[in-house]
């Protein structure tokens, strides 16, 4: 899970709930001082939130963007029903479409750029494939961050795997606590966190909705690649950003280099910085994703 380099907003933040055709989603937002040169929308990946960006709000308002920070259907503060269709990659995509519609009230002259993280690339690229086949796509950008074609890296699959046979049978607390005994005994250096941001990560875990964390991990086990549709529908129509970090550990560097091949896509590759680029080097990132969509 990607961990938050901080928690405090910056003063140009705020934390909203957005009321969409699909329902009411809890989202961090940020506003430029002066001109809005556009707006971005930021999709968390698995056992992530809106707080996985919290690093990108400052910098990306003071590069000139509105920046719209979201908790998926079943993440954190956004909550959901006790329903496996709630939760297909197909309804979180239709959610997706639905927040853009809210953020496109701003007008013409404030583009919408679109970004997905994780398994939030791949929420995000349904969102753009049903787009697709009922009209004009209604942003200006798309950015696939530390995301793959198809299905997660056999180790990590194995690993989620493991998740998907104990949720049926054990809270999410108690899964925390095997979580973090197993950290503990693997014998690898543990990051040592800020009491704020270890008691959120906590917080953030036992809050999501289990039927979320089983139907979105069977997705990621298993998700078919779906590149080649994309680059059809987005050539010459959106431009494709694919940023990652120097390694990964759900979807090799190599592999979402290739994917970045396959759509005709620019490429960026974070120094310093693992799966969750947005967390661990934030500038940098901000930098990059601003330069992308200027």
């Amino acid at each position: 899970m990607s961990t938050p380099p901080f928690l405090t907003l910056p003063g140009c933040a705020r934390a909203e709930r957005l009321v969409t055709a699909r329902g009411e989603f809890a989202a961090l937002r940020a506003e430029p001082d002066g001109p809005v040169r556009g707006s971005a929308l930021l999709v968390p990946g698995f056992t992530g939130s809106k707080e996985d960006f919290i690093g990108l709000l400052e910098p990306l308002a003071a590069a000139g963007y509105r920046v719209t920070a979201v908790d998926q259907r079943g993440q954190y503060e956004t909550g959901g029903p006790d329903d496996a269709a709630a939760y297909a990659v197909e309804a979180l995509g239709a959610d997706v479409r639905a927040l853009t519609e809210l953020l496109a009230q701003d007008g013409p002259d404030v583009p919408v750029h679109l970004l997905g993280h994780s398994f939030g690339g791949q929420v995000v690229r349904e969102a753009v494939l049903a787009a697709a086949a009922e009209g004009p796509l209604p942003w200006r950008s798309l950015t696939l961050m530390a995301t793959g074609p198809g299905a997660i890296d056999p180790a990590e699959a194995a690993r989620t795997k493991l998740l998907l046979d104990v949720l049926p049978v054990m809270s999410l607390e108690e899964i925390w606590q095997v979580m973090r005994q197993m950290d503990e005994s693997s014998g690898e250096p543990q990051p040592v966190l800020e009491p704020a941001v270890a008691t959120f990560l906590h917080r953030r875990w036992v809050a999501h909705v289990p039927r979320a964390l089983a139907v979105t991990g069977g997705h990621l086990v298993a998700a078919p690649d779906r590149v080649d549709e994309l680059a059809a529908v987005t050539a010459g129509a959106l431009p494709v950003l694919v940023l990652s970090g120097e390694r990964d550990y759900a979807w090799p560097v190599p592999e979402q280099s290739g994917m970045a091949e396959r759509l005709g896509a620019h490429r960026v590759v974070v120094a310093g910085a693992g799966h969750s680029p947005n967390a661990e080097r934030p500038a940098a990132t901000a930098e990059a994703l601003a330069g992308f969509w200027a």
